[in-house]
């Protein structure tokens, strides 16, 4: 396993990072074998965790907790907040007053007096970034977490938060946790090149593209929507144009697996850590065949042919399905943002 020091923070991370979306109700609820799956990849070098307060309802921290009740001091924890998984108002979001409630939900789920990372899961603009980053220096302050970060923040915002915490003295986003995979490469264009520019550490999650580089999906062949496929169905669908060129792309990446004697998952998994901006790359198993599957590709290096060929399949800066960029920003969810009102045009 190999180390990287996270964003310049001084803490070293493996090159691998566990993630813990799929321990829960979500993905596998016996909280036993998800422990063990823990402890397997803590053993096989792995010393970063990352998980979130809404997978599975809290779940996931839950069993985090359990796992690293004795091994908490080698561990590099990470975990996020911003989606609501409880009803009611002010219960969600990027403001003081959820933030300051959901950072002592987190730390009471996972057992533990502090968060190593705290990460913004999505971007809030209906808060003012001063007021996030002020509660977040504050929770610095405080003990309860180590550094901050964000979760599929856009260039542009990455670059605002920055400039207000130069301006007004508070601590900055160490991190961004964007999407990055084979056919998902859109943040190759501003995002990488952005947090490279200021010192940033980047987990990246999803390298198996929800599951499409899995070496289990393509052309043809029934789909399993028992598990992650099951969350976003439209992903997969052969009839949408866009999912159409990954089922193409899929056949000619297996091909360059084939060629240097590795699979899809492993090709994949090693194609992610090649970016220069890139600290550790996030790898989400469900059961214990998963994750030494996930780990064979812990060593494996690709040389320029390999990925000259990548590049030539899908090129740099593509997203074959927009969707899998994971964030839409408003000005392009919401019409009202496009369009001047009717007696105004």
């Amino acid at each position: 396993m190999r180390y990287r020091t996270l964003g310049g923070t001084g803490i070293e991370v493996s090159t691998h990072c566990l993630g813990a979306m799929m321990f829960g109700a979500v993905g596998n609820p016996d909280h036993e074998d998800c422990i063990r799956i823990i402890h397997a990849a803590l053993d096989q070098g792995i010393n970063f965790v990352d998980t979130a307060d809404m997978y599975s309802a809290g779940e996931s921290e839950v069993i985090v907790g359990k796992a690293l009740k004795d091994r908490r001091d080698d561990v590099v924890l990470a975990t996020k907040v911003h989606f609501p998984f409880t009803e009611g108002r002010n219960r969600s979001g990027n403001s003081r007053r959820w933030i300051t409630r959901a950072v002592e939900d987190s730390l009471r789920r996972l057992g533990t007096d502090w968060i190593d990372l705290y990460q913004i899961h999505r971007p809030d603009h209906t808060t003012d970034i001063e007021e996030t980053l002020w509660v977040l220096s504050d929770l610095v302050s405080a003990g309860k977490i180590r550094a901050f970060g964000c979760s599929a923040f856009p260039a542009e915002d990455i670059v605002e938060a920055y400039h207000v915490s130069d301006r007004r003295g508070y601590g900055r986003f160490r991190t961004n946790q964007p999407p990055y995979s084979m056919i998902a490469r859109g943040i190759e264009r501003s995002v990488l090149p952005t947090c490279r520019r200021l010192g940033m550490g980047v987990l990246t999650y999803s390298p198996l593209a929800f599951g499409f580089l899995s070496g289990k999906i393509r052309r043809n062949q029934p789909l399993d929507l028992s598990a992650r496929a099951a969350l976003a169905p439209d992903r997969f669908d052969p009839a949408l144009p866009a999912n159409a060129a990954k089922y193409d792309a899929v056949e000619q990446l297996i091909e360059v697996a084939d060629g240097i004697g590795t699979t899809l998952p492993e090709l994949a998994m090693a194609f992610v850590t090649t970016h220069p901006a890139v600290t550790s790359v996030i790898a989400g198993p469900r059961t214990m065949d998963q994750l030494e599957g996930l780990l064979e590709a812990a060593d494996l290096t690709l040389d320029d042919k390999t990925l000259d060929r990548i590049d030539e399949i899908v090129p740099p800066g593509t997203d074959l399905f927009r969707a899998d960029a994971a964030w839409q920003p408003q000005s392009l969810t919401d019409p009202t943002q496009r369009r001047r009102p009717l007696g105004d045009r």
